[in-house]
């Protein structure tokens, strides 16, 4: 069975609720230790953001017996990597190359959108970002999710101009 598949299996089977918890919070743990690693070297991070898999979990450290939740991280980093269509996460084996191109505003924005608060509060974020940078992109996720409506409440003013509310104009002929 693949790395990943073992991944998958493991991170959504939740029939037995004790282990689920401890496989996610074993994640979480190595995750923010990675995240650690890669943003507290900034910029000069490239030895943890390139090389064989088993090579690159070490490093990272990802124990021996944890390449599936070293997939997964690899996983939920993908989405803010430049080349993230170049990796194949079903074919991640030990002697997989690995090489992550890391977009860092949007690496904090899916931080901040997956609200991992462990992560995009990680203090070498003041070394990368400037607070006016990180202050912008939050501004950017919480814009993105307000909830917008183009319905017509019934005391919104007319559409059609006539300067009434909507209840005593068109919304009475209708």
């Amino acid at each position: 069975m693949s790395y990943y598949k073992t991944w998958m299996d493991r991170s959504e089977d939740a029939s037995n609720r004790q282990e689920y918890v401890e496989y996610i919070n074993r994640y979480y743990a190595l995750e923010k230790a990675a995240y650690e690693k890669i943003l507290g070297a900034y910029p000069d991070n490239e030895e943890y953001l390139s090389g064989k898999a088993s090579e690159l979990a070490k490093k990272l450290d990802f124990p021996k017996d944890a390449m599936d939740v070293f997939v997964g991280f690899i996983d939920g980093i993908k989405s803010s990597l430049v080349n993230g269509d170049d990796i194949d996460l079903e074919a991640i084996d030990d002697d997989y190359e690995i090489k992550l191109v890391i977009d860092y505003e949007k690496l904090y924005y899916n931080m901040r959108d997956a609200k991992a608060d462990w992560l995009y509060n990680i203090t070498a974020w003041k070394s990368i970002l400037t607070d006016e940078k990180r202050q912008e992109i939050t501004k950017e996720y919480r814009d993105a999710n307000i909830a917008h409506s183009d319905k017509i409440g019934r005391n919104d003013p007319c559409p059609c101009g006539s300067g009434k509310k909507y209840k005593n104009c068109c919304g009475k002929k209708g």
